[in-house]
C-alpha cells in the first residue's frame, strides 16, 4: 500500500513536472498548475526561494517527493517567461538588419567599401571638366563671336575691280567702328551696301554689297579730264600710282562730280574693271554711295596664307588735298 502511493505521488509529480515544462516552453507563466497537483507539490515560485528556517522540513519533504530541479532551473523560466520575451516585430527588424549589415560587409558591397564616395568624386570630377572646358572654349568662342556681330566684318572678294590690291577670292576683315565711331578718311577701302543696284553690272560678295575706294567726301568735288589725265579733288591732282593697278588709266573719260551732304565718291583700283561712282551718275543720286550705307572699313586681308597682311589706305595720297570750298 505504502509503495503504491508513493508511486503514485511520483507520478503525479513528474506530470507536474512536464507540465511545467511544456508551458515555459510556449513561454506562458507556469505558475497555473491543476488542483489536483498544487496540493502535492510546493508553487513554483516559493519551490526556488531560498528555504527559512520554518520551511525547512517541508523543503526535505518535498525533496523525497521529486528531485530538485537544477540550479539554471530558474533561470530557464526567467529567459522564456513572457515579460522577458522581445518584442516579434522589433527583434525581426533588428535581426534583418544585423544579417543586412553582415551580408554587405561580406559581399564587400560600394557603400562598405567607399563606393558612393568614389561615385561622388567622379560626379564631382565631371562637373570640374565641365567648367573647366566652359572657362578655355566656351569664353573665348563667346567672344569672338561678340567681335564678329559688333566690332568686325568678314568678307569674301568675288570680282577684280579692285585689283592689284584685293585679288578675286581673297578674304578680308573690316573694323564696324566705321563710319560711327571712326571718321572716314580718302583713301580708306570701305565695304557698302548697293546703293542703286550697281550689282546688276559687277560681280558682289555673295550679298548686296561691294567694296571699293573711298576718293571723295562731302563736299569735295572730283574730276577727271579724260584718259591720261589725273583725277583731281577740289582742284588739286593726286598720285594715284602706289594703289592703280599697273598700266590701268585713272579714268577713260571724264567726269566731275560734287559729293553732296551725306554721301561718299567711290572708285575701283581696277578702273578698267569697276562700276564705280563714275558709271551710276544717273541713278538719281549721281553715283554716290549713302555714308548710312557704309558697313566698315577693309583693314586687314586674312586669306589666302601668302597674302595675309595689312591693307593699305594711302592715306598720303591725299595730303594735299584742301577741304572743300
Amino acid at each position: 500500500m505504502t509503495q503504491q502511493m508513493f508511486r503514485s505521488s511520483s507520478d503525479q509529480h513528474s506530470d507536474a513536472d512536464s507540465h511545467i515544462l511544456s508551458v515555459a516552453e510556449r513561454g506562458i507563466d507556469p505558475a497555473p498548475v491543476p488542483a489536483d497537483v498544487s496540493t502535492s507539490i510546493p508553487a513554483p515560485v516559493s519551490a526556488y526561494a531560498p528555504a527559512t528556517a520554518t520551511t525547512q522540513a517541508t523543503a526535505t519533504t518535498s525533496v523525497l517527493a521529486s528531485p530538485q530541479p537544477p540550479a539554471s532551473f530558474p533561470a530557464f523560466f526567467q529567459d522564456f517567461s513572457p515579460a522577458n520575451t522581445p518584442d516579434d516585430s522589433s527583434s525581426r527588424h533588428a535581426r534583418h538588419a544585423a544579417r543586412a549589415a553582415h551580408a554587405a560587409h561580406a559581399s564587400g558591397s560600394p557603400s562598405s567599401r567607399g563606393g558612393a564616395p568614389r561615385r561622388s568624386a567622379s560626379a564631382s570630377s565631371t562637373s570640374d571638366s565641365a567648367r573647366e572646358w566652359l572657362l578655355w572654349c566656351g569664353i573665348p568662342v563667346l567672344i569672338v563671336l561678340l567681335m564678329r556681330v559688333f566690332l568686325f566684318g568678314f568678307y569674301v572678294i568675288p570680282s577684280g575691280s579692285m585689283l592689284d590690291t584685293i585679288e578675286i577670292n581673297d578674304r578680308v576683315i573690316t573694323t564696324k567702328l566705321a563710319p560711327d565711331l571712326i571718321k572716314l578718311q580718302r583713301g580708306d577701302i570701305v565695304v557698302f551696301k548697293d546703293p542703286a543696284n550697281w550689282l546688276q553690272s559687277e560681280s558682289s560678295m555673295g550679298s548686296d554689297d561691294l567694296i571699293k575706294r573711298l576718293i571723295g567726301l562731302p563736299g569735295d568735288t572730283v574730276a577727271c579730264a579724260g584718259a591720261g589725265q589725273p583725277v583731281t579733288i577740289n582742284g588739286v591732282a593726286i598720285d594715284e600710282s602706289a594703289y592703280l593697278k599697273p598700266g590701268v588709266q585713272p579714268s577713260d573719260f571724264a567726269f566731275n562730280v560734287t559729293v553732296t551732304e551725306g554721301h561718299i565718291f567711290v572708285l575701283g583700283d581696277n578702273r578698267a574693271n569697276s562700276a564705280d561712282s563714275r558709271y551710276h551718275q544717273n541713278d538719281g543720286s549721281n553715283g554716290l554711295v549713302p555714308i548710312s550705307d557704309v558697313l566698315g572699313v577693309a583693314i586687314v586681308r586674312n586669306w589666302p596664307l601668302n597674302r595675309i597682311g595689312r591693307l593699305d589706305s594711302h592715306h598720303e595720297v591725299f595730303a594735299n588735298v584742301p577741304n572743300p570750298a
